[in-house]
């Protein structure tokens, strides 16, 4: 390996982790939407193709090896003029070529190794790209989660400030609260208000988002359904690093393109050596079909070819391939060393997020009962409202925090399934066909632009 990979990470859990990660949540919703993005989303789809495609290529490669045979046959029909009359003539053919190349550097067998490689460094772009879709969806879902909860909170405060206001304009009127009191909780009740809008709007945003991460067009469709944020379990195991790292498919990704590019290095110094070709044919020919057969002609060719001057063009192209190989070693490095610092950038913050949950929801049970407080004597007019006023909106400020701590700790631990998950067995779709109706609708729309 280019780098120094650690033995250990920083921390670690003792619950193993499954590539489908997501069903520890235990939503049967989610499970449900992350089987419908691995089957219908088109980014995913379009590596896919891109598989697809690297493998026809290693497959075109293959030939290569093979003999390539070819039928040719012809009719010819003549007219000469004999005696100032027209003669007419029929001429058949029939012939059979081959020809071969024989590897004698591996130039051929090289070039079919990168393409075989390159076709399974795609295979790994897929697998990453299911993996990276796969924990977009599960934090869309909980992002819908948090901005339910939020959509929640906000009418659950609209109601109880309104509450408060009713109780500072009776106290206003008893002479116990002034006027600017009664305009500070005004205000407040209207912030309320401005901050459920932007949940709600929120809300339909990410429902856009989680329909086009299924393969479908924007919609509302769960609307009316209940989310909740899930509960974790206990930290899951991380593994060792050497293991982690070869279970990424980026990492392999990157590795394949270094073998790859090191085949198409030995492929550029076997063009600077000889080349030995073979050819046969046979061939017929015929004024008539029934005597067609009768008479063959056959060739049996050996071709050898030396470059001797070109211009330092082969020697050029040598040491091109020669940095191409040692770009995807440093590429490869460079993977590793993004895996290793993903890993334990999603550990760090799982570590640390969970500690400030807790620390927030510390803070929340303060504020209930610092609100509690203030309300009381504010009602016995021992206190001013000012401080009601502070602590109320200390303790909805805390409220919203925790719902978004919590969500950020389950974000962190998606991120930490992600970085150490490894592919798993995936229904490759089939490739998409342009129908006739689907030709003349693209027609169609061309002439409208």
């Amino acid at each position: 390996m280019p780098v120094s990979v650690p033995e250990s990470f920083s921390d670690s859990g003792q619950s193993p982790v499954a590539n489908d990660w997501w069903k520890d949540f235990g939503d049967p919703t989610l499970n449900d939407l992350i089987a419908r993005a691995l089957t219908e989303n088109f980014s995913l789809r379009t590596a896919w193709d891109r598989l697809a495609q690297a493998e026809a290529v290693a497959r075109k490669t293959d030939g290569t090896l093979w003999p390539q045979v070819n039928l040719n046959a012809g009719y010819r029909r003549n007219r000469q003029i004999v005696q100032d009359q027209g003669v007419y003539g029929n001429l058949y053919s029939v012939g059979v070529a081959a020809s071969y190349e024989v590897d004698l550097w591996r130039r051929l067998r090289s070039s079919q190794e990168a393409a075989r490689l390159d076709a399974q460094a795609s295979r790994d772009a897929v697998d990453a790209a299911a993996i990276t879709l796969a924990a977009s969806v599960a934090n869309t879902w909980c992002q819908l989660a948090e901005a339910k909860a939020l959509v929640r909170i906000a009418q659950n405060q609209i109601e109880n400030n309104r509450q408060v206001l009713e109780i500072v304009t009776i106290q206003f009127r008893n002479g116990a609260a002034s006027a600017a009191d009664v305009l500070r909780q005004r205000q407040l009740v209207s912030a309320t208000e401005g901050q459920l809008i932007s949940a709600q709007e929120t809300v339909e945003l990410l429902q856009h988002t989680l329909s086009v991460l299924i393969g479908r067009p924007p919609e509302r469709a769960w609307e009316q359904m209940t989310v909740a944020l899930p509960e974790l379990g206990p930290m899951p195991e991380v593994g060792v690093p050497s293991e982690i790292l070869w279970r990424r498919p980026d990492v392999r990704q990157a590795y394949c393109q270094v073998q790859a590019a090191d085949q198409r290095l030995a492929v550029a110094v076997a063009d600077r050596y000889p080349r030995l070709s073979l050819s046969a044919s046979a061939e017929t020919t015929a004024t008539s079909v029934r005597d067609l057969f009768d008479d063959w002609i056959g060739n049996l060719a050996a071709n050898a070819v030396q470059p001797l001057i070109d211009g330092a063009q082969r020697k050029a192209e040598v040491e091109r391939q020669e940095a191409i190989v040692s770009e995807r070693i440093h590429a490869w490095g460079q993977a590793l060393l993004d895996a290793i610092q993903d890993i334990e950038t999603a550990l760090t913050q799982q570590r640390q997020q969970a500690l400030l949950l807790e620390s927030v929801q510390q803070q929340l049970e303060l504020a209930e009962r610092t609100y509690g407080h203030n309300r009381e004597r504010f009602m016995k007019g021992q206190t001013d409202y000012i401080r009601v006023l502070e602590s109320l909106q200390s303790l909805q400020s805390l409220e919203r925090d925790v719902v978004r701590a919590r969500r950020t700790l389950i974000q962190r631990r998606i991120d930490l399934y992600r970085s150490t998950a490894g592919p798993w067995d995936l229904l490759r779709p089939e490739l998409a066909q342009t129908t006739t109706a689907t030709q003349s609708t693209i027609e169609d729309n061309q002439v409208r632009l």
